[in-house]
């Protein structure tokens, strides 16, 4: 048996599932969600809603509907093999793949989570003008006390408040704002591409889809209910685990689409174009008042904050499965890779003169090291040796690496943009 959450209790799998137990498998896709509403997206979507207006919110469409697909997928590898996808790749495919792939996604987690503490940090400037530097110390040793005191169950419900908090700030926001419905109803489902654009759509696109989380989903998935030894288990949990999901992307979706309604809404219609987030928060204080400006910026600090307890765990797993292990914060190797990742990242902080620039670096080595782990998890997942007779379909392996290939142009794309 797993000792990944050793605080949660073996289920029932033969009880009747009411209609209130979904709520039972909500969790998960949540810890997911927050890397998909972190600061880099952000700054992405307020690039987009002040420059472009509704236009580019089909883009925020798109990238959700394609995370849907690859985080169900990697979350049905966990769910089927009990094992994590650091821990699959270790266990199924030759070091000569695994080490190279698993080391370089350490290297991208060490990134995220520089991007996440400078997100918090920035926050902590608008709100108190604390310096980056301090601000940074300040958020990686929240995140720290956070990961290494509680147990899973409590930093779930941590995240879960906190990306509630950030879903009733972006309400509050459209509230003060007259949104243009019909124009962004076109927007989310028709695509245009506006002259000048290119950059901000494989931006949003880019952004969307992080090693991390594909790590991290795989993972927290078996915090509700694991070892499973039979057919009707497992597929109770994968149907349960769609919904999970399906909620929380959704929420991303909502959430993303409100940064950029609320940038159309205010900046484009004002002809200003955003590209720091320092800068979106001083030009909301004229345009809607102080305790708009606050509660953005209070907003991206919850944001900040949950982003970087998510990196920490995610590196914490792809380490330890290195060794074949699953996720502990009291395990060696659990513990190294959780402290690698946040120590590294606030020392490069140090470092970095231009926040805006470091956050630039870091979706930059997001972007490279993407596409590695996609094609290896859509590679476990089509094995039959791995997943047995949950292995992907033909029309599913061939979505899902038609996705991989798309996902894989864009970023490097980007990369060179």
């Amino acid at each position: 048996m797993r000792n990944i959450f050793h605080d949660l209790k073996q289920k029932d799998h033969k009880r009747h599932l009411g209609g209130l137990d979904i709520f039972r498998y909500i969790g998960p896709g949540l810890l997911v969600t927050v890397g998909f509403i972190d600061p880099g997206n952000w700054a992405s979507n307020f690039a987009a809603g002040s420059e472009f207006g509704y236009s580019l919110l089909w883009v925020v469409t798109l990238s959700t509907i394609m995370l849907i697909i690859l985080q169900h997928n990697v979350a049905h590898l966990g769910i089927v093999t009990g094992l994590c996808l650091s821990e699959a790749a270790t266990q199924y495919t030759p070091k000569w793949i695994s080490r190279p792939i698993l080391g370089t996604a350490v290297l991208a987690s060490i990134s995220t989570s520089l991007a996440e503490i400078l997100g918090g940090a920035i926050a902590l400037q608008m709100l108190f003008h604390i310096p980056i530097i301090w601000g940074a110390i300040l958020t990686t040793a929240f995140v720290s006390v956070m990961l290494f005191t509680n147990s899973y169950k409590k930093i779930e419900r941590a995240i879960i408040a906190f990306v509630s908090v950030i879903g009733i700030s972006f309400i509050y926001e459209l509230f003060l704002v007259e949104v243009d419905w019909p124009l962004a109803a076109r927007g989310w489902v028709v695509p245009v591409i506006p002259d000048g654009s290119m950059l901000i759509i494989m931006s949003v696109l880019g952004a969307v889809v992080m090693p991390h989380n594909l790590f991290l989903h795989s993972e927290v998935i078996q915090s509700h209910e694991y070892n499973k030894k039979d057919d009707a288990s497992i597929n109770r949990v994968l149907k349960y685990e769609l919904y999970d999901t399906l909620f929380s992307m959704i929420v991303g979706w909502a959430i993303n689409s409100a940064m950029i309604l609320l940038a159309a809404a205010t900046f484009f219609k004002s002809g200003i174009r955003v590209e720091e987030l320092q800068q979106a928060k001083s030009l909301l204080e004229p345009l809607l008042g102080s305790n708009a400006a606050v509660v953005f910026a209070l907003a991206l600090l919850m944001a900040g904050i949950s982003s970087t307890i998510t990196s920490g765990m995610a590196a914490g797993s792809i380490f330890s499965g290195i060794f074949g292990e699953p996720y502990h914060i009291k395990d060696i190797h659990s513990l190294f890779g959780v402290i690698l990742s946040l120590g590294l990242a606030l020392l490069i902080i140090f470092f970095i003169g231009d926040p805006f620039k470091g956050l630039i670096i870091s979706q930059m080595i997001l972007s490279i090291q993407l596409p590695f782990t996609v094609f290896l998890q859509v590679g476990l997942t089509s094995s039959p040796k791995v997943m047995g007779k949950y292995v992907n379909s033909k029309w599913s392996t061939f979505v899902l690496y038609s996705i991989a290939v798309i996902v894989t142009i864009l970023n490097i794309m980007l990369l060179f943009s």
